[in-house]
């Protein structure tokens, strides 16, 4: 498992043109096309800047989304940390032989067309990690 380095930090937000503009102007960050992603009941945002890794903003796109009971649970602020991955696959398995524990079972489709699984906040400190490989 190659892990190439934190990709993105999500921050869940309630309005995402507002948030996205926001942010843009405030930090001249480049904002990335607005995507919809139905099997994960979310919108997201990319925001990127000249170094480092991408702010993802994310809205849900209904009550029932995982975004949604965040928003309602805790506010909006910091939602996740992605790291990129050679080969998630691999990762997932030898996380898994760690004793680290998944919320899906499998990697799924995640924006741009990656590959995502996210690791439970219990198995991190709190932190929900999203593993992320690049769709090819």
């Amino acid at each position: 498992m190659k892990i190439r380095g934190i990709h993105h930090i999500g921050v869940a937000v309630r309005n995402l043109e507002e948030s996205a503009s926001r942010w843009a102007a405030l930090f001249g960050a480049e904002r990335g096309a607005v995507e919809e992603i139905p099997e994960r009941g979310v919108r997201v945002i990319p925001l990127h800047f000249p170094e480092g890794p991408a702010v993802e903003l994310v809205s849900p796109l209904g009550e029932q989304s995982a975004v949604a009971r965040f928003l309602e649970k805790r506010g909006e602020g910091i939602h996740h940390v992605t790291l990129d991955v050679d080969d998630i696959e691999d990762a997932v398995e030898k996380l898994r032989k760690a004793g680290l524990e998944f919320i899906t079972e499998r990697p799924q489709e995640g924006a741009g067309g990656s590959l995502i699984i996210f690791v439970h906040p219990k198995s991190l400190n709190g932190v929900l990690l999203e593993l992320r490989e690049e769709a090819e």
